[in-house]
C-alpha cells in the first residue's frame, strides 16, 4: 500500500514541476509580447494627427 502512495505522489511532484515551466515560459512570451506591443503604440502615437 505504501508502495502505491509513493509512485502516485513521485507521479503528480513530476507533473507539478512540468506544469511550472510550462506556466514559467508561457509567462515570459506573454510578457514579452505585451512589452513590444505597448512600445509599438507608443512610438506610433507620435505620427497620430488629431
Amino acid at each position: 500500500m505504501n508502495e502505491k502512495y509513493y509512485r502516485l505522489i513521485s507521479q503528480v511532484g513530476g507533473g507539478s514541476i512540468a506544469l511550472g515551466i510550462i506556466v514559467l515560459v508561457t509567462g515570459i512570451v506573454t510578457g514579452t509580447i505585451t512589452i513590444i506591443n505597448g512600445a509599438r503604440l507608443l512610438k506610433s502615437k507620435k505620427t497620430l494627427i488629431f
